[in-house]
């Protein structure tokens, strides 16, 4: 790096990114900032010290060493202190935390990264926050940066999130017992949504899912979903053949000044040479990479791939019907389980099901998703369908059975089942029939034949958007020049 007086250094831009601290929004932000870095920008990567801690445990401290140009820096999330310090935190808490305790500290940060006599750095030119660290708006104002924000979720479930103001003005939510969640209400058509196709109100993020009129959820979306018109633009992680009528949407409804779509982002990081190509990695669990192994010895398209993500929880006896489910299908088959899987418990599997499934399944407790998926030994993905999942299938050409637990995963199951052809719902009340059944079909099935021809023609379209030349490169190269590079 050149010295401080030197015009290039005093020149070169510097991006500070700030993901929201759960692993579906680092490893999208993480995109980002190599995509940047590898652009010529220094990159200051902001993880809550929750966050920075696990990774040190999990990875080792050269995970968070950085290279030339790009460092990791922390904020304390404002939590108190967890008797488990090596599981996901309770997302309602974390929401609300950060909203009221984060800017102060983010604030510091900035101001320390702009001493530059101290840092050796260049000044900070741009902020690129998550859409749900929207507080760190003010902050940005106060330097007067270019503020950007990452929508790190769909852009369906973002206008969902947004017409939970339709919702309630139709006295559809909020529910008005609980028996709604279980006689038939949840299926009631919602007409008319700007942006989205057949939607029921199941099929809206489950937030809205609350007797209670001040769900504080409910009204922390709407709030965070708001202040995104006052970002510069908003990054979508998605490209344009997918998603193009919500995208058209978000900017015709003034959610947006103008939103990129950059997606997939991990196909777009892997065609953007050279260093974001980069071995900087965020997993906030260790990534057993014996899962590739046992799949190289595996015939083309033969295992059930299954991982519900970094956040869904279950029951014991969810699990066990899982269980049976894969057990009763015959398949080959990989099964991510967490640690924290199992809600207030331990995952405890029938000896009878490892006696039944010995030789033809592993279980591990976390991979290297986007290889595995890749991987031509799997032919099918059993996923709570969160959206970096729900992309990763889709860049890889694998049709989904699909769980969903949370947030924006209905109306991403929504979508892969009507709209996009590549996949199939389980009920949330899971029996190992039904699972067996959705295995059978898809990977013997006609159905199957077509999901799997439909995921393909998605791949195909994926990787014509990242590649050199394809729209979310354009899109990309349009947010440097438009938004984020300082004009001279």
């Amino acid at each position: 790096m050149g010295s401080l007086g030197s015009s290039a250094q005093a020149q070169k831009p510097h991006a500070v990114c700030l993901p929201a601290p759960a692993q579906g929004h680092i490893t999208p932000m993480l995109n980002v900032a190599k995509l940047l870095h590898a652009r010529g920008f220094d990159v200051t990567f902001v993880n809550t010290e929750y966050n920075q801690a696990r990774l040190v445990r999990t990875r080792g401290a050269a995970a968070v060493a950085g290279v030339p140009g790009f460092r990791f820096a922390t904020i304390p999330d404002g939590l108190p202190p967890s008797d488990d310090d090596d599981v996901t935190q309770d997302i309602p808490s974390l929401c609300k935390s950060t909203t009221e305790t984060c800017l102060g500290p983010f604030r510091r940060l900035l101001a320390d990264l702009n001493d530059t006599a101290a840092t050796g750095h260049p000044p900070v030119t741009c902020i690129v926050s998550d859409v749900v660290m929207g507080f760190s708006i003010d902050a940005a104002k106060e330097l007067g940066v270019p503020y950007v924000q990452l929508w790190t979720a769909s852009t369906i479930s973002f206008l969902g999130y947004h017409h939970y103001r339709l919702l309630l003005s139709r006295g559809l939510a909020p529910l008005k017992g609980v028996e709604q969640l279980t006689n038939g209400f949840l299926d009631t058509p919602v007409d008319d949504v700007p942006g989205l196709r057949n939607m029921r109100f199941r099929d809206f993020p489950s937030f809205i899912r609350s007797t209670d009129p001040d769900e504080y959820m409910v009204g922390y979306v709407l709030q965070e979903t708001r202040r995104t018109a006052g970002a510069a633009a908003v990054i979508l992680n998605t490209f344009d053949e997918l998603e193009g009528e919500a995208v058209a949407a978000m900017e015709s409804l003034g959610l947006a000044r103008k939103a990129y779509t950059l997606g997939p982002l991990p196909l777009l990081a892997r065609e953007d040479p050279p260093t974001a190509r980069s071995s900087i990695g965020l997993s906030l669990w260790k990534e057993q990479e014996e899962c590739l192994r046992w799949l190289d010895g595996r015939d083309p398209g033969s295992v059930v791939y299954v991982n519900f993500g970094s956040i869904t929880v279950m029951t014991n006896e969810q699990l066990v019907e899982f269980a049976w489910g894969l057990a009763n299908s015959g398949r080959q088959f990989l099964w991510i389980i967490r640690r924290d899987l199992v809600k207030g418990d331990t995952a405890v599997l029938p000896p009878e099901f490892l006696a039944e499934t010995a030789g033809r399944g592993l279980m591990a407790n976390w991979c290297p998703q986007q290889e595995v998926l890749s991987h031509l030994a799997v032919g099918a993905f059993l996923t709570h369908s969160g959206w970096n999942s729900t992309l990763e299938a889709i860049s890889s050409g694998v049709p989904v059975i699909s769980w969903p637990f949370f947030a924006d995963q209905q109306t991403n199951c929504r979508y892969q089942t009507n709209e996009w052809g590549v996949g199939r719902e389980i009920d949330s009340n899971v029996r190992r029939d039904a699972v067996a059944g959705l295995i059978t079909e898809l990977m013997d099935g006609e159905q199957g034949k077509q999901m799997r021809r439909k995921a393909r023609e998605w791949m195909d379209m994926a990787i014509d958007a990242a590649k050199p030349g394809g729209a979310s490169h354009r899109n990309f190269d349009h947010l440097l020049r438009d938004v984020l590079l300082p004009k001279n």
